[in-house]
């Protein structure tokens, strides 16, 4: 029987398609898998009960690498796909672009920072998951529903056309900027952050405005959020998340409150999250959620997860799974 290549030979593959050696770039081939099985139920909508992949991480794989150019200075790129594991399709739905997580060159020095152009993952997606006990999960993340799939921010998790600067972090310090170039029938995208960590605490703070969403114009939205993370101790972290959602073209607005917390518990966590959503149309939102997560090694964990999801003027909505995620 055939086997799946493996990673070493997948990085030859990739090193022999670039032209490249082994010693003078080194290329590498990640990602992560998640499914699960479980229930689901938005405000005012369906039940579902079924397999689905990515509730807690979207399912990606990807090549990335980097070569030294000498002087402190390296060449670097990054191609990541996601993809659906329950069923074998590519893409987070159907008409996603390949490489839709990330799809960029960029150039870095230990001095200067990191420049990127391509496809770039937000700062608004990156400060709002590391800033909750779920992280980046779609399907049981407060946050990143309240944010990324309720209706209030406009664009994508990631820009096209985007250049993108981070600077070297100094004392725990770091800042960085991005803009998504306007094109023909559409506006531009910008968008800045910076963040503070050392010790215990973790300090963020990121605003965008957005006009277009990949090819395609959009309403305009202008996004603020200031964010936080504590560790009181080893075992016990917390998260609090306040923002604002400006949607210029309809008027309307949107003010998001955040709160959780992650218990340590031998190789497993517990986590809780409340988000608020205080809308100025549409009715005002509170989802709460309460997991586990349970590493059985460091690259495979199972979990489960509970959700309460409730909006006013709506059926109330809710949610459960139980799933696991492997990283290669």
């Amino acid at each position: 029987m055939q086997r799946f290549p493996t990673r070493s030979l997948l990085a030859a593959l990739v090193l022999a398609a670039c032209g490249a050696t082994a010693q003078a770039q080194q290329v590498s081939v990640n990602g992560l898998l998640d499914i699960s099985a479980g229930r689901s139920k938005a405000p005012g909508g369906t039940s579902l009960t079924g397999v689905d992949s990515g509730k807690m991480s979207t399912s990606w794989y990807g090549f990335s690498g980097s070569e030294d150019l000498g002087g402190g200075m390296s060449a670097l790129f990054r191609m990541e796909a996601f993809l659906q594991v329950d069923a074998g399709t590519m893409g987070r739905f159907g008409g996603d672009a390949y490489f839709a997580r990330n799809s960029y060159v960029g150039l870095a020095g230990k001095q200067w920072g990191t420049v990127t152009v391509g496809r770039n993952t937000t700062a608004l997606f990156v400060t709002t998951l590391l800033n909750n006990a779920f992280g980046d999960s779609f399907g049981f993340s407060p946050s990143i529903r309240h944010y990324f799939t309720s209706g209030t921010v406009t664009g994508d998790t990631g820009w096209n056309d985007s250049l993108a600067y981070n600077s070297p972090n100094v004392g725990g310090f770091s800042f960085g900027a991005m803009t998504a170039l306007k094109e023909v029938g559409n506006g531009g995208n910008w968008s800045l952050n910076a963040s503070y960590g050392a010790g215990p605490l973790s300090l963020s703070a990121v605003v965008q405005n957005v006009k277009k969403d990949g090819a395609a114009a959009v309403q305009d939205s202008r996004t603020w959020q200031a964010a936080a993370s504590y560790g009181l101790t080893n075992d016990i972290r917390l998260f609090a998340q306040y923002g604002q959602v400006d949607n210029k073209t309809t008027g309307a607005d949107y003010k998001i409150t955040g709160l959780g917390a992650k218990v340590g518990m031998g190789v497993g966590a517990v986590l809780a999250q409340y988000s608020h959503v205080q809308a100025s149309v549409g009715g005002n939102r509170n989802t709460y959620t309460l997991g586990y997560d349970y590493f059985m090694s460091k690259r495979t964990d199972l979990y489960a997860a509970a959700m309460i999801d409730k909006q006013d003027g709506k059926s109330s909505g809710n949610g459960y799974g139980v799933g696991v995620r492997h990283r290669f």
